[in-house]
């Protein structure tokens, strides 16, 4: 009767009175139902997993179960309506009961599993060029510097000759704009929006943020498919042109914008960022395990605020040690930097000049993992290839003879 890893809040779809009609009818409906699109993932209910058992009685009388990822989900009305809807046209089907339930985390994972490979099939047009590596910046948890990180890497990129763009994915607590020193507004042309430029050494960051439409003290009373679709209109409908890079400032954790962005952008590689105590480096495994159930691919961790470093020669470890390292290797990808304490990080985020522009350790440090980024990790388009590397490694050869 009843999948367990799915809680329906009772022990069976009739309490033993409901006799099974025949298969092909059951069968029938199930088919009517992969017509039935979840809103938010874009596929069928089927496809995802979300539909369970069906069982029609000998009057017709069909019972479906419908598995949510979450007992609060504001579309459950839609969904059930929608269900409700494709099953009374079925030939055989009298009425329709949609029994409701959610869920366990491990049918979560083959949902978010799927739905990642069906968008990969069917990701949407957007202005990025093709192969343009995308970077997401993620941690599990607030208060860990992600978004410092972000800025500082972003600028770090474009001081290579880059043209980087730059999306504050952060709806709520975006803080992008104040970090980079850049405001808006946003222009329009042609029905896109205009990523704001802002000229960087010998390359270029390009800009958007919800702080550039909102003010920085307003708060955005915002949930769900809203900030879904706020976040899908700076990628599908923003003219990044010809980026060279993709940095995301993701917010904190799993929710909504992680999936939407992981729908839109496939190809998105994610860096996750933590702090040295054990804590952070849980829930920051978490988000890593979010990434990869959603066949995303986590590249590196940085961990931020490793430590203090007086001025009398002490080292202080403000905030445990070893949280990056451990994480880094129970995921088993690199370690890419320890960013220690700088009082300049703080300073340049309020003045919106990243440390990378004033403070050569932290500039050394971004340095390196941009050399990693470039050369190992995610190299630009044109240079992914063994042939494009051995091109270049004959064309230094030439210049030195």
């Amino acid at each position: 009767m009843l999948a367990k890893k799915y809680a329906f809040g009772h022990e069976n779809f009739g309490g033993g009175s409901v006799q099974a009609m025949s298969t092909s009818v059951a069968s029938a409906l199930r088919d009517r139902l992969r017509g039935v699109v979840d809103p938010e993932l874009g596929a069928s209910i089927v496809d995802l997993g979300m539909v369970g058992a069906i069982e029609v009685d000998d009057a017709g009388a069909a019972i479906v179960e419908i598995a949510l990822t979450t007992v609060g989900c504001p579309l459950r009305a839609q969904i059930e309506r929608d269900v409700a809807e494709a099953a009374r046209v079925v030939d055989g089907v009298s009425s329709v009961k949609v029994v409701m339930g959610t869920m366990d985390a491990a049918a979560k994972a083959t949902l978010m599993q799927t739905a990642r490979t069906l968008a990969q099939r069917s990701a949407p047009t957007t202005s990025i060029p093709p192969g343009t590596p995308v970077i997401a910046i993620t941690s599990g948890k607030g208060g860990v510097g992600k978004s410092s990180v972000t800025a500082n890497l972003a600028v770090a990129l474009a001081r290579t000759g880059r043209r980087v763009g730059v999306l504050d994915a952060d709806i709520w607590g975006f803080s992008l704009p104040r970090l980079l020193g850049v405001s808006g507004p946003v222009d329009a042309r042609g029905g896109k929006m205009q990523p704001v430029v802002l000229a960087c050494g010998e390359g270029s960051l390009h800009v958007l943020s919800m702080g550039f439409l909102a003010e920085e003290e307003q708060a955005l009373l915002w949930r769900g498919l809203i900030v879904q679709k706020a976040v899908a209109q700076f990628v599908e409908d923003a003219d990044w042109g010809a980026i060279d890079y993709l940095i995301i400032d993701t917010p904190p954790g799993t929710g909504d914008i992680a999936m939407t962005l992981a729908r839109i952008l496939p190809q998105t590689l994610h860096i996750v960022v933590t702090t040295p105590a054990l804590a952070a480096q849980r829930v920051a495994a978490r988000a890593a395990d979010f990434a990869r159930r959603s066949n995303v691919r986590v590249v590196g961790v940085i961990e931020n605020m490793s430590g203090f470093d007086c001025e009398c020669g002490q080292r202080h470890e403000m905030f445990g040690v070893g949280g990056g390292r451990s994480l880094a290797d129970e995921l088993v990808v690199p370690l890419l930097a320890e960013i220690p304490l700088r009082s300049g990080v703080a300073l340049g985020g309020d003045l919106g000049v990243p440390a990378v522009m004033s403070d050569g350790l932290v500039g050394a440090i971004f340095d390196g993992i941009v050399e990693r980024l470039v050369s190992e990790i995610a190299p630009p388009v044109g240079a992914q290839g063994c042939s494009a590397r051995l091109l270049k490694a004959v064309e230094a050869a030439v210049a030195e003879a």
